[in-house]
């Protein structure tokens, strides 16, 4: 392999970003500099605040002037300086010269233009093509990134497509004209294990390929050990860190350093032990509830969830989604079940299920009563045993109410209390979540992430469940903030005997939170037991490839090459009439069941 030139492909110096505050200007990215040579990954790492975004948004000029300015600083980039290209200049270079995957796909893509139409655009803004030829490239793109059919993704809108195909989709935009830097702002947030592994890989092939300098921004320690040459750790807009990736993990010389890798959960760790640990601890948490009660909680029996797709003059059902098909599994009081699997593998279908808010067939009984049948008035008492803590903490929290009336709303719509008797539930609740009583009078938006999440816990608490549906309820909290509210998830469970359905795509954490984990593959539970023989004796080859898939937060144990995985990506879709065949489980031993017919 030949020397890296000597030459940095970007040249940052003495980077100054400011945002405009009430009370002034307030300095985000406070004299930030760095070479970016040819090849290299630069990660930068931090939690969210440190200005690790605000610092993307600088070098790409696209902060939201006149709220944020570059106040002072260069990049030079082709030997010219970003910070004073004009904006027509400044519109060639994105893209093509340097390319940038945003954080948050649904934001970053137009809803009113198809996938297709967004895609060629990018390709037909910098690239001297026929439209036929941009549309083959497109498709080829997102084919690259592991999409389905891509000739009808193409033809769909942003809003048609999952949360991690939206991300791909943005991938697949910012790789299409092989820049020379690839900005990626946490581009595998929202991204299964194995889709984030073939994501690197392609990140990794461009690099070989084609020399492109990627600055990684991450809050995911295992994919920074995974990736990156160089490491530099922000906290409040200043770098307190910076060097070669196995000295930061090795040797760190900062406190803060130290703190959010020893916050990062590590796959292997729970080897030999019972019962799930402590977040960030190794103090394993209470156990014995389980066996003092041994009748389930939650029992769903052949559970079915399908979605039809209507074509043709009459609108009929010509194709079907088969979503979730005829699963099985129980919960028992304080106990941590995870569901784990890929996008669009039915986890989040069978949590909603659970909760009644999607169509089902089947049997699902909540504490002794079935579900099947009720409607929202009469499945009310249920769901004071059953509640939800969703995905994305801003989406289902309503801007415009206090948090404090959002967390007391279930106990007025169930008549629980009322007035004072709210006030005073709602001020313990969120005392018991870590935040303040004198926080109730503010807006959601005034909330980092970590403490939405923790509002929309206490919200789930009011009622006083016995079963909570956490839904990838910490995939997108820094690492620390993660280990802070899955401590607080088991805490509760370890006092209140709460139970979870723990639904998440990060195993790391699964292994660390559950008693016993569920893997799901294309509507189907095809491996179930406890965590130690699920983790430490998986046997179904898709249990395996996912474990496996997992990146490590050790450079010395990184993976060189990334294994490519054939074909294309299996569909729920089927034509109407047909569908998929069952698996069926098998015991293999102490209630670890396997399909072996898969």
């Amino acid at each position: 392999m030949s020397q890296m030139p000597a030459t940095p492909v970007l040249s940052v110096r003495d980077l100054r970003t400011q945002v405009a505050t009430p009370s002034g200007p307030r300095t985000v990215v406070d004299g930030l500099s760095f070479d970016l040579m040819p090849g290299e990954t630069l990660c930068i790492a931090g939690e969210s605040g440190s200005g690790k975004s605000m610092t993307a948004l600088s070098l790409m000029r696209l902060l939201p002037e006149p709220m944020a300015r570059v106040a002072s600083g260069s990049a030079i980039f082709g030997g010219r300086d970003l910070m004073a290209l004009p904006e027509e200049e400044m519109r060639k270079i994105r893209g093509d010269g340097i390319a940038m995957i945003f954080q948050e796909p649904m934001t970053s893509l137009n809803p009113v233009l198809t996938v297709g139409k967004q895609l060629t655009e990018a390709i037909l803004a910098h690239r001297d093509v026929g439209a036929g030829e941009a549309r083959k490239t497109a498709a080829e793109m997102l084919r690259k990134v592991r999409i389905s059919d891509p000739e009808r993704r193409l033809r769909q809108y942003p809003h048609e497509l999952s949360g991690g195909m939206r991300q791909r989709v943005m991938i697949a935009m910012a790789l299409v004209c092989g820049p020379k830097v690839l900005i990626a702002d946490e581009p595998t947030t929202a991204l299964d294990v194995t889709v984030q592994a073939q994501i690197l890989g392609l990140i990794r092939d461009l690099q070989r390929d084609f020399g492109t300098s990627v600055i990684l921004i991450t809050h995911d320690m295992g994919v920074v050990a995974e990736m990156a040459n160089r490491v530099m750790v922000m906290r409040e807009g200043r770098v307190i860190e910076n060097g070669p990736v196995a000295e930061i993990f090795h040797a760190p010389r900062q406190d803060y350093t130290r703190e959010l890798l020893a916050a990062v959960p590590r796959l292997g760790a729970m080897t030999g032990r019972e019962g799930p640990m402590r977040a960030g601890t190794v103090e394993p948490v209470a156990a014995g509830r389980t066996l003092t009660n041994p009748a389930p909680l939650v029992e769903v029996s052949d559970l079915t969830v399908r979605f039809d797709i209507k074509g043709g003059l009459l609108q009929r059902t010509v194709q079907r989604v088969h979503a979730v098909e005829g699963i099985n599994f129980a919960i028992r009081p304080a106990e941590t079940l995870a569901l784990v699997g890929e996008s669009g593998c039915g986890k989040s279908t069978t949590g909603r299920a659970l909760m009644n808010l999607v169509p089902w067939q089947g049997d699902i009984r909540i504490a002794g009563r079935n579900t099947a049948g009720l409607t929202s008035q009469t499945m009310k008492p249920v769901r004071r045993d059953i509640q939800m803590i969703f995905q994305d903490p801003f989406a289902s929290l309503d801007p415009r109410k206090t948090v404090g009336s959002l967390v007391g709303e279930p106990l007025a719509i169930h008549e629980l209390a009322s007035g004072r008797e709210i006030r005073e539930k709602v001020a313990w609740l969120f005392e018991r979540v870590g935040l303040s009583p004198e926080q109730m009078s503010r807006h959601p938006h005034e909330f980092s992430g970590g403490q939405r999440q923790r509002i929309c816990i206490a919200r789930a608490l009011s009622l006083s469940p016995k079963v909570i549906v956490a839904d990838e309820s910490v995939s997108a909290l820094d690492v620390s903030v993660q280990a802070r509210v899955l401590d607080l998830l088991q805490e509760l469970q370890d006092e209140l005997g709460i139970s979870y359905l723990f639904i998440s795509h990060d195993m790391a954490v699964v292994e660390q939170i559950s008693h016993r984990v569920a893997v799901m593959y294309l509507g189907q539970i095809v491996e179930i037991g406890t965590r130690a023989q699920v983790f430490e004796d998986p046997r179904h080859p898709y249990t395996k490839r996912l474990i496996s898939a997992v990146p490590i937060a050790d450079p010395s144990r990184r993976r060189e090459h990334f294994k490519q995985l054939e074909g294309e990506v299996p569909s729920p879709l089927w034509p109407a009439g047909s569908g998929p065949e069952r698996v069926r489980l098998t015991d293999i031993g102490d209630g670890h069941a396997v399909a072996l017919n898969a």
